[in-house]
């Protein structure tokens, strides 16, 4: 539906599917992968993908970042004070302010410190920054988050990288029919029907990297999942049939010949 667009930040979308850039054997899959996946939107590890030395292989010869919008992330910051450095220098050296923030607690689980991504969100926020904020899903930090300014809700599913799908779908939802911005589900995402379950639930969004970059056929699988988005999106916007407890006949009972 050319009405049905994804807003954050003051930036429109027609997808609703976010592609991460790292993880894959070469910059020409990564390329394959997300024109496959038609995302409109790709991650980038600021840390760890190269955007900006023009002395080694760029991710941006293969993605144009005037076609595709990069949206810098603080993957691999376990504290506040790096992850606003990183964010700084984004937007220094490309101008960058929609960003996505993610403040690790621990290498083992990856679960983000949210006292740690609150005080950033709040510093950020203040700078001028459009924030999509990598959370918990826990519906009173979702709500914190919002309330200081977030442009995006991203709570995970399952820890980053796992492929268990989404673990919590009550929380989740919860934390969609209270926010007023999106709610974009990130990491534990590990096949096509998690992203179209997550979009069933009425998230706007789901963001995916291990699930695509790691499957044996990645160029398959972002067309799969590219597909799966759509598909759930279109499932919630339809409404499903009401749940009940007993049988009910798929034929009318009126009129039958005895």
């Amino acid at each position: 539906m050319k009405s049905d667009l994804l807003k954050i930040g003051g930036k429109t979308f027609k997808s609703r599917l976010i592609v991460g850039t790292g993880k894959y054997k070469s910059f020409k899959e990564t390329k394959d992968a997300v024109l496959a996946s038609k995302a409109e939107i790709v991650t980038v590890a600021v840390r760890r993908v190269n955007i900006l030395d023009k002395k080694k292989p760029l991710l941006t010869d293969y993605l144009d970042p005037k076609k595709i919008l990069y949206l810098p992330n603080t993957a691999g910051c376990f504290n506040s004070k790096d992850a606003l450095r990183i964010l700084r220098l984004a937007r220094e050296m490309g101008g960058w302010k929609l960003v996505k923030l993610e403040v690790l607690g621990d290498k083992k689980t990856l679960y983000p410190n949210m006292l740690e991504t609150i005080n950033s969100t709040k510093t950020l926020v203040k700078e001028g920054f459009k924030v999509m904020v990598y959370c918990n899903d826990d519906p009173l930090q979702a709500k914190i988050l919002e309330d200081y300014g977030a442009s995006a809700i991203m709570p995970l599913a399952s820890p980053i990288g796992s492929g268990l799908g989404i673990q919590n779908k009550y929380n989740i939802m919860l934390i969609k029919k209270q926010s007023k911005v999106p709610v974009i589900v990130d990491a534990g995402i590990g096949t096509a029907s998690d992203a179209t379950i997550a979009m069933e639930l009425g998230c706007d969004g789901v963001l995916i990297n291990s699930a695509i970059a790691k499957s044996k056929k990645p160029i398959i699988m972002a067309k799969a999942f590219k597909d799966a988005v759509i598909s759930g999106r279109n499932s919630y916007l339809a409404g499903r049939m009401k749940k009940n407890f007993y049988a009910l006949p798929s034929s009318p009972t009126e009129g039958v010949i005895n």
